[in-house]
């Protein structure tokens, strides 16, 4: 249910960015520059920081939107329970988990970082390029999970999302310039 009287009861973040698209344009030219572009950390590592944190944060939105983004990009979707119960456990790279680890403590208490958690993610093989990149997907997706929660964004379901293909082959800007709001 919307929290903001002027959208629609059922409001998609199309509907958000349509009401009020002032900052978008550079807030996706940031979404791009980020999750598609040049960084230690592939597309679909970052789709799966993107989910997870958004796991973290109990926003079905981004976690469900990101959870089929890493798909597109062969990442297997059961993934993401594993990561939620138990990062340790999980069938993923051990290279990874230093990483999801440090975004974790970074979302869940991010005035007790301390240079042990730095260190960990530079002995997993890691650059500080590497920890830049997590550190702002990190929070790129708690700012984006505070605008879905705080306008009351619905997640869509599997019908309502693209495909696969078109998810992998579309950008942020050309999602925006499909909901008429990018030039």
């Amino acid at each position: 249910m919307a929290l903001i009287p002027s959208l629609p009861d059922r409001s998609f973040l199309a509907d958000v960015f349509q009401k009020f698209p002032q900052t978008l344009k550079p807030l996706l030219e940031y979404h791009d520059i980020l999750l598609r572009g040049d960084s230690p950390l592939s597309i679909a590592e970052r789709e799966i920081v993107a989910a997870y944190v958004s796991g973290l944060n109990a926003c079905n939105y981004c976690f469900g939107a990101h959870k089929a983004l890493a798909a597109a990009y062969d990442v297997e979707p059961e993934l993401f329970d594993q990561l939620m119960n138990d990062v340790e456990g999980a069938d993923i790279d051990e290279k990874l988990k230093p990483i999801l680890r440090y975004v974790r403590k970074l979302t869940q208490t991010p005035s007790k970082m301390t240079q042990a958690d730095a260190d960990a993610v530079i002995a997993a093989g890691w650059d500080d390029q590497a920890i830049f990149d997590a550190v702002s997907v990190c929070a790129l997706f708690n700012f984006m999970n505070r605008i879905i929660e705080g306008t009351g964004v619905e997640p869509q379901t599997e019908e309502e999302r693209p495909s696969k293909e078109a998810l992998k082959d579309r950008s942020y800007m050309d999602w925006g310039r499909s909901i008429g709001v990018i030039k």
